[in-house]
């Protein structure tokens, strides 16, 4: 902290020992930039303040029977291009300022100042419609004559075209009427030969191809899924007839033993001897695994074959229970084998009229396609020609209303005047910040003076330039002639500053006066 602080008066010495610099500097600044500010050119402005009244009686009348233009709309519309380029130049042409530019460049740069300096804004409330427009110029009159051109062009805008637009609205609705009643003729012929030419050949109404390749194969899915549950429940069925025959091998309680499963107790004891001695990828436990399977499988096989003899004969008294489940079983079995064949005669026939309408598809599909297209060309001109027909009975009404009221009331609240003082520049304050600006460079030339050619004003900063240590210093004494005239210098000094300042107070005095 000492250290910035140190730095900072380091600075503050700097600028002093340049301060005569800084002096002859600000007076430079200041007498040229006040110089600038007086030989500034005069500005005027003029000011005009209008209402345009949107609220009229017959707009709730005539709602919903003739053309409802919305007169905020309309008003904000022209408020938006009233600075557009045809306008300004009425404008100038009105104000008589075209004379003063006769080549192409002198006339844009004349549009793009009119442009700069008249102003249209609002000054009411919201939807209160109270504009004001406002022109800065060198010359009162031509001010004045400026406003009062751009006010004129402003009604003329507002009140005098909307005439105009109804007689072009209704003579373009009558050439659209037209036109569209031949197209609608050409229509109806089109589709009256079409249907002449493919009779027979038509879609039923909301039966188009697609909607009936869809329903067809909407049809043969279900239908196919009704075959896949009926042969699932079919399988389903043998299976319970297979269990039931191997019932019948069964007693009461006790299994009928065949003579080949005795072969089989006797292998798989062998294997239980042959896995006591050997693992289990030894050949010969391999092998012997194998024959125990077939002979398994050759078990099951008998077993049915003597399960069938037993149901043929009735079998005996304890499988009389067996028996009559086998034979609901194989009634049911047989109910769903005519089942499943029935409804793979449905899926035969789904599939023949869903091949028919396959191959029809380069047909029926050409001929939906361009029934579609001459009914929606029909409907389109219909309806464009029936809107047509409304929208100019609308305009009909709206034109015969507008010949005895008028959507926009233009009033001028507040004419343009003369203004007898300028409004600008604004020299006092221009004036103060040419003082600041010359202050503020004095002090920035002192400032850079002290930084190019430095003076070492402190040990610490001769310690720190030359890194040398520094073991002491010597104070200057000034003589009483040398004392005096640092006096003097002061004095000077502080004279040149309060002379500045006073010559920016006369001035001040002078510009508010008005003198000059």
């Amino acid at each position: 902290m000492n250290e910035l602080i140190e730095q900072i008066l380091g600075y503050l010495r700097g600028i002093w020992r340049n301060r005569w610099y800084a002096m002859g500097c600000a007076w430079l600044v200041c007498v040229l930039g006040w110089a600038v500010v007086f030989r500034l050119p005069d500005q005027y402005q003029v000011s005009a303040r209008v209402f345009v009244d949107t609220q009229t009686i017959l707009r709730p009348l005539l709602q919903g029977l003739a053309v409802e233009v919305n007169p905020d709309t309309q008003v904000g519309l022209i408020t938006r291009t009233l600075l557009s380029r045809p306008n300004l130049e009425e404008i100038a042409q009105m104000a008589g300022l075209d004379t003063q530019a006769r080549e192409p460049e002198a006339k844009a740069r004349l549009l793009d100042e009119l442009q700069k300096r008249i102003n249209l804004e609002s000054s009411g409330r919201e939807r209160e419609n109270l504009y004001t427009i406002t022109y800065d110029g060198r010359d009162p009159q031509n001010a004045r004559q400026v406003v009062q051109s751009a006010l004129t062009v402003f009604e003329k805008k507002l009140v005098g075209g909307s005439r105009e637009d109804s007689e072009a609205a209704r003579r373009f609705l009558d050439q659209q009427v037209r036109e569209y009643e031949i197209r609608l003729s050409e229509a109806e012929n089109r589709l009256k030969e079409f249907k002449l030419r493919n009779a027979g050949r038509m879609p039923s109404e909301g039966q188009t191809y697609n909607a009936r390749m869809q329903q067809a194969a909407t049809d043969l899915s279900a239908v196919r899924l009704e075959l896949t549950q009926a042969e699932n429940r079919r399988d389903s069925l043998r299976r319970q007839i297979g269990e039931a025959l191997q019932q019948q091998l069964r007693g009461d309680g006790e299994v009928v033993v065949l003579p080949i499963d005795q072969r089989i107790q006797s292998l798989e004891q062998n294997l239980d001897e042959l896995l006591i001695r050997f693992t289990d990828k030894h050949p010969d436990v391999g092998i012997l695994r194998q024959t125990i399977a077939d002979l398994k499988k050759q078990r099951e096989q008998e077993r049915l074959r003597y399960a069938a003899s037993l149901a043929e004969s009735g079998g005996n008294a304890r499988s009389q229970g067996v028996n009559t489940v086998y034979q609901q079983l194989k009634v049911r079995l047989a109910e769903e084998e005519a089942n499943v064949a029935s409804l793979q005669v449905r899926v035969d026939e789904y599939m023949k009229r869903y091949k028919d309408l396959q191959a029809q598809v380069s047909t029926l599909p050409q001929i939906e396609a361009e029934l579609a297209a001459l009914n929606r060309d029909y409907e389109v001109n219909r309806q464009q020609h029936e809107q047509l027909l409304a929208r100019r009975e609308s305009a009909r009404l709206s034109q015969e209303a507008e010949q005895s009221k008028q959507d926009v009331r233009f009033k001028i609240i507040d004419p343009p005047l003369v203004p007898l003082k300028p409004t600008g520049p604004k020299r006092l304050l221009l004036m103060t910040m040419v003082l600041g600006a010359g202050l503020g460079a004095g002090v920035g030339l002192a400032f850079l003076i002290a930084q190019l050619w430095p003076t070492f004003d402190s040990r610490r900063s001769l310690m720190q330039i030359a890194d040398i240590p520094v073991l002491g210093s010597v104070s200057a004494i000034l003589s009483p002639d040398a004392l005096r005239r640092e006096r003097r210098s002061t004095v000077a000094y502080a004279s040149l500053g309060g002379m500045l300042l006073l010559v920016y107070a006369g001035l001040l005095i002078v510009e508010r006066a008005g003198f000059l």
